[in-house]
């Protein structure tokens, strides 16, 4: 009997201890908020897209990581308090994207088309940036969105007054 419950303890033993490091990689879940944005273009049409909100640092921290899709009309929205040279990578996302990086009045400044799904290579804003809109691969280009054409959103018309 104590043979066998000695037993027991070393498979349970080895059993938790070999999980452990299974569950370490678990990501632990970051809740984002969802609202509306809006693409206003130079050549006059409007396009909407139902964004998630990366706000704080552990939004920011996680992204898009972890995700093997996202729709069309989706995004998230990387949002900070004050304009600055920013830099993103794709470290653990799967998913290819625009990345378009934006002045504190919401001017698309620069945009980085298909950026490459688990590079740790940094993408540069190319100049102050007060956030980053990171939409599906293709959705800049498919939609006519280019440098100049301005981001609507309540948070940054919050901040401009």
């Amino acid at each position: 009997m104590m043979r066998r419950s000695f037993l027991f303890l070393c498979f349970l033993s080895f059993f938790i201890t070999g999980a452990l490091p299974v569950i370490a990689e678990v990501p632990s879940p970051v809740i984002f908020e969802v609202s509306k944005l809006i693409i206003s273009g130079a050549d006059g049409r409007d396009h909407s897209f139902t964004v998630e909100l990366a706000l704080s640092a552990p939004q920011r921290a996680r992204g898009l990581m972890f995700r093997d899709r996202l729709a069309c009309d989706a995004g998230m929205l990387f949002l900070w308090e004050d304009e600055a040279p920013r830099r993103m990578w794709m470290k653990n996302t799967a998913l290819s994207m625009d990345m378009l990086f934006f002045d504190r009045d919401g001017r698309i400044i620069r945009i980085e088309h298909g950026a490459t799904p688990y590079s740790r290579r940094p993408i540069p804003s190319g100049g102050p940036a007060r956030g980053v809109l990171e939409l599906a691969d293709g959705t800049a280009r498919g939609l006519g969105i280019m440098a100049g054409d301005r981001i609507i959103h309540p948070l940054l018309e919050a901040s401009a007054k």
